[in-house]
Parts: C-alpha cells; sequence; structure tokens
C-alpha cells in the first residue's frame, strides 16, 4: 500500500504522530530525533576512533570520492560488486566494501567491528481502504505477510502469509480490491485478526527468534506498526505484542545511509536508485515486502548496519536515537486482552 500510505499518513487515527514539516521532508534525513521519554536508557560503549582502522578507513574514502563514475564502476567489477546504481549509491557501496574488509581484519586481532542482527523480519500489512478515506476511517489489515532475512547469508530465508476478516466493514471496497488484488471471498474464509496473531507468533517462536537468534522487525515507514498494528489492536481489543513495539524503518535508514532526501524513499524510487526493478504484483503485501527485503539486503550489501530507529510507546511513535544500544525485539508472545 506504498502510495496509499502516503495519503492517509497525515490523518489521526487513533495514534499519536510526531509532526514534520513539509520543508523536512525535501531534506536529508537528519541523525535520529532523541526521544523526550524519561525512562532510563543503557548507552553504548563508545568506539575508539583513534584505532587506527578508522585512519585507513578515513583515508580510503578520501580516495573513493575523487572517483569518476567510469571509475567506481571498474573497481566495482573488479572486486565482483554490483555495479548498478547512481553514483552516490555507487560511492557508499565501495566504501563500505572497504570499510568491511578493515573491520573484519581489525575483529580478527582484537579491535574494533561492526554488529549485526541474526535475522530481520520484513512486515507490509495490507489494509482496508476507500480510494477518499473519510477522517474517521479506520483501517484494518487485511494481509499479514513477513519476508526473514538472515543477515549473514543476505538471503531471504523464509516467508509468511495469512489473510484476516476485516471486523468492522467486512464488506471491502471495490477500491480497495482492485489496489490489493485480495477479493470478498478471501477475506470472507480469513481467519480473525487475534487468531492470525497466534499464528505469526507460532511462526516466529519455531524459528526461535527472540530465544537462539537475535531479530529486529523491519518495516517500509512507519505506518505499519505505528497505525494500522496500533488500530487493529484496539478493534480486536487486544494489548499491542511486545514484540513489534520497536522496529527499523527502512525509509529512515535509507535517506540516513545514502544522504538523499525522503522525497526519494518510495519503495519504486528506492529500487530504481538501486537499479533494481519492481518484482511481482505492486500492494500485494508478500510481494511488497520481497521487494522491501531485496532492498535491506542491498543495504547490508552496500555496509549499512541496520538497526531499530523506531518505537512505539504509551501509543506514540517516538524515533530511537542512533547512540541507544543495538538491541533485538524480544521474544514473540500473544498479548493479553486489553481490560
Amino acid at each position: 500500500m506504498d502510495e496509499h500510505k502516503e495519503n492517509i499518513q497525515g490523518k489521526d487515527v487513533n495514534v499519536k504522530m510526531s509532526e514534520e514539516t513539509e520543508d523536512e521532508k525535501t531534506k536529508p534525513c537528519s541523525r535520529i530525533r532523541p526521544d523526550e521519554e524519561t525512562a532510563p536508557q543503557t548507552s553504548q560503549p563508545n568506539r575508539d576512533f583513534s584505532h587506527p582502522v578508522y585512519k585507513e578507513i578515513s583515508l580510503a574514502n578520501g580516495h573513493i570520492n575523487r572517483m569518476s563514475k567510469d571509475e567506481l564502476r571498474i573497481k566495482l567489477a573488479e572486486l565482483k560488486l554490483d555495479t548498478r546504481g547512481v553514483k552516490d549509491v555507487m560511492k557508499k557501496r565501495l566504501k563500505n566494501y572497504y570499510k568491511k574488509q578493515k573491520l573484519v581484519q581489525s575483529a580478527a586481532e582484537g579491535g574494533p567491528t561492526d554488529t549485526y542482527y541474526d535475522y530481520i523480519c520484513v512486515v507490509d500489512f495490507e489494509a482496508t481502504c476507500e480510494e477518499d478515506n473519510p477522517s474517521d476511517f479506520l483501517h484494518e489489515i487485511i494481509e499479514f505477510p513477513m519476508v526473514l532475512i538472515n543477515t549473514h547469508t543476505l538471503q531471504i530465508v523464509d516467508t509468511f502469509q495469512a489473510y484476516v476478516k476485516p471486523e468492522v466493514n467486512p464488506q471491502l471496497s471495490d477500491f480497495c480490491m482492485k489496489l490489493t488484488g485480495i477479493t470478498q471471498q478471501t477475506v470472507d474464509e480469513a481467519d480473525p485478526f487475534p487468531e492470525v496473531l497466534h499464528k505469526v507468533v507460532e511462526w516466529l517462536q519455531e524459528r526461535e527468534l527472540g530465544t537462539k537468534y537475535k531479530y529486529a522487525i523491519l518495516t517500509d515507514g512507519a505506518w505499519d506498526m505505528s497505525k494500522f498494528l496500533n488500530i487493529q489492536c484496539r478493534i480486536s481489543r487486544i494489548r499491542y505484542p511486545q514484540f513489534a513495539k520497536k522496529w527499523i524503518n527502512i525509509r529512515k535508514a535509507y535517506c540516513n545511509f545514502y544522504k538523499v532526501p525522503r522525497t526519494q524513499t518510495k519503495l519504486s524510487t528506492m529500487l530504481e536508485k538501486l537499479g533494481m526493478k519492481y518484482e511481482g504484483r505492486p500492494h500485494s503485501g508478500l510481494d511488497d515486502s520481497r521487494n522491501i527485503a531485496r532492498i535491506a539486503i542491498r543495504m547490508l550489501q552496500d555496509g549499512c548496519q541496520l538497526r531499530v530507529n523506531e518505537r512505539m510507546h504509551g501509543g506514540q511513535l517516538l524515533s530511537v536515537p542512533s547512540s541507544a544500544p543495538v538491541e533485538g525485539a524480544p521474544p514473540p508472545r500473544n498479548p493479553g486482552n486489553r481490560e
């Protein structure tokens, strides 16, 4: 629901959202804004940037900055790296290749290194919608997809998909069916949301996420968790699940990593800038999730350390500061009922 999410982003539907000005939307993403929550946070250990490895990385970066697009492409080809994408993307790819090489060597010698989650779980809901959504329209989740990325092999290793029977507006609009490709019969025969969420929790538990393996949820924007899931839990009279309270907003990570404006972080634009094309049917939750996963994998290949950058607290969307420790999502549990 990429473009449709853009249309509903500014509407207040049972969740407080942090505001941004129009000017901010056209500027490169700022570093994550600090929270205003008073709860204590564990600070991340300070890295010793005086270590010689960082001087070597800095010198390599300076050399790469002076390279032309053709020189970058030739060098990437020599290293058997992807040569697709605009100049800034190729430059970032080459810089991070050298950075990773240096840090791997440094780690072997007991020096600085980077840390990744073991798995990243991509989620992109499809929800009920109208062509012109009324301000009080309640978007109900009708497709719950998940795509699991192994960050060590940089491959999609598993998927989950379930359709959901809406409760408030059980009849899908013609616009919604055309947009998502989900039929009325499909949702009529689907389970209600609490039962689908139970299946999701079982699926995550079977893969030992949050117990044996460190993982994080990743979404295309803030809406999936802060709006759709938040609203759905209220409708279904269940508490918001703990494992979904923090996530990676790939749009925010993308524009911070590649230094581009927020206007260049739509799914189709990110794919294009990375030299890829959309695969599958747009607005299919599972296909959207697969394509978002492809972007995440490319970013990891380019050296981006994807990490949690947004969270829910007290029904409000907050940013997670870059100084916060890299934490995985908690073990998945079924949420209790609302009192």
